[in-house]
């Protein structure tokens, strides 16, 4: 009984070791695929080690249950599979570190920030008028030519109408309401709060201030309850332009039956009414506003000007880090900007359609900062210009923190 007790914990504690080995090495292999097979392979070796007498114990008591009166020894077939198992391990632990391509380690973390889902926001926020040239503002937007120049035909035409109006000339019908389509942080919402603001100019709208809202903002859990919403947010918007982001939502794919069409009767009945005091703009990817727009024929008669915002250019994204770093007072040295324009060249080669364009180097800023706070806090004595230098570590640490 005690033979069949020794050979039995021996086996089960040499299985345990194999296991655990065995699932060491699927993990070499995910790492592998990650990019981060040399830290995993060197990683598996010293855990191996670290077994060696856990496996000798297993071992010693599978040989005393058959070797009662013996002192354990290492047989001929136990040397010569023990150290070819430990050579084979040794040969697949090189390989995954030498063929684990260490480039895309470094790239994956920029690819991770630049696909993550959009921050939470209110549901409805309302941003009164800005002091300043809503023009001057618009044409110092970086990037987005194409918006510009249709805004400011927008602005034109409507400028001329006007003017036409008063000296009692006929006056073609026209619609402020807008459809944006883009992709997430290209300035849509910016721009829209710049329309307001030249249509308050123009003398199309009083107040000039933007509601900004969603699906979330408009629609109620419960039945009879959407309208009211929708009404509340609208009387809040009257006078103003009311902005909605990801519009598409109000009418879901494959819904069926959903209080989104109920917000939107509403919303197009007080377009009606209000038609002298509220302009809409509705925004969102643009196949998904194609479909939002064609599901409704009221929506097609009130929405018939279209601007598309273009994802920003590698360029263009390094011109917006600058103007965070200019707007905060912070510098950035050039070994620490070359490796951020490197690293902005490869996001946008790679980019996906949840991209966040500006959102992201808005991410990049946020975290930099951060990271030279980390390496600043243990100085007692910090400089002026200390404080206000991002440094080529500070940009590489972003991208480790999101590993």
């Amino acid at each position: 009984m005690k033979k069949e007790l020794s050979g039995g914990c021996g086996i089960a504690i040499l299985g345990f070791s194999l296991l655990l080995i065995i699932c060491g090495i699927i993990a070499v292999f995910d790492m592998r695929a990650e990019g981060d097979a040399a830290d995993g392979a060197l990683g598996l070796l010293i855990f191996v080690a670290m077994l060696l007498p856990l496996i000798y114990w297993g071992y010693g008591l599978l040989y005393k249950s058959q070797h009662p009166d013996e002192p354990v020894k290492l047989t001929k077939n136990v040397k010569h599979y023990g150290g070819g198992a430990l050579a084979a391990l040794a040969i697949f632990a090189l390989w995954a570190a030498l063929t684990g391509n260490p480039a895309e380690k470094e790239a994956k973390p920029i690819t991770e920030i630049a696909q993550e889902p959009n921050e939470p926001k209110d549901s409805v926020v309302i941003t009164e008028v800005m002091e300043g040239d809503p023009y001057q503002e618009l044409d110092e937007l970086i990037g987005l030519e194409s918006v510009k120049e249709e805004v400011h035909t927008l602005a034109n035409f409507a400028k001329i109408q006007q003017q036409r109006k008063a000296q009692g000339l006929k006056v073609p019908k026209m619609s402020f309401h807008l459809v944006f389509t883009g992709s997430p942080g290209t300035g849509k919402t910016t721009v829209a709060r710049i329309v307001a603001r030249i249509y308050k100019d123009l003398g199309i709208l009083k107040s000039g201030h933007t509601v900004e809202t969603d699906r979330s903002g408009l629609v109620a859990e419960y039945v009879g309850q959407t309208a009211t919403k929708t009404n509340a947010v609208i009387d809040s918007a009257l006078n103003g332009v009311l902005f909605i982001d990801e519009a598409y939502a109000l009418v879901p794919e494959n819904a069926g039956s959903d209080y989104g069409q109920e917000a939107i009767s509403t919303l197009l009945k007080r377009m009606e009414d209000d038609r002298d005091k509220l302009v809409v703009i509705i925004a969102g990817y643009p196949d998904e506003m194609k479909r939002f727009i064609d599901s409704n024929p009221g929506l097609q008669s009130r929405f018939t000007r279209y601007i598309n915002f273009p994802d920003y250019s590698d360029k263009e994204l390094f011109d917006i880090f600058k103007l965070y770093l200019d707007k905060n007072q912070y510098n950035i040295t050039d070994d620490a900007a070359e490796l951020l324009k490197n690293n902005l060249s490869y996001v946008v080669a790679n980019k996906t359609k949840n991209f966040g364009n500006a959102r992201y180097v808005r991410n990049i800023f946020e975290r930099a900062v951060e990271q030279q706070a980390n390496r600043l806090s243990a100085k007692r004595s910090i400089s002026d210009e200390e404080l206000s230098l991002l440094i080529k570590e500070d940009i590489e640490n972003v991208f480790k923190a999101r590993k």
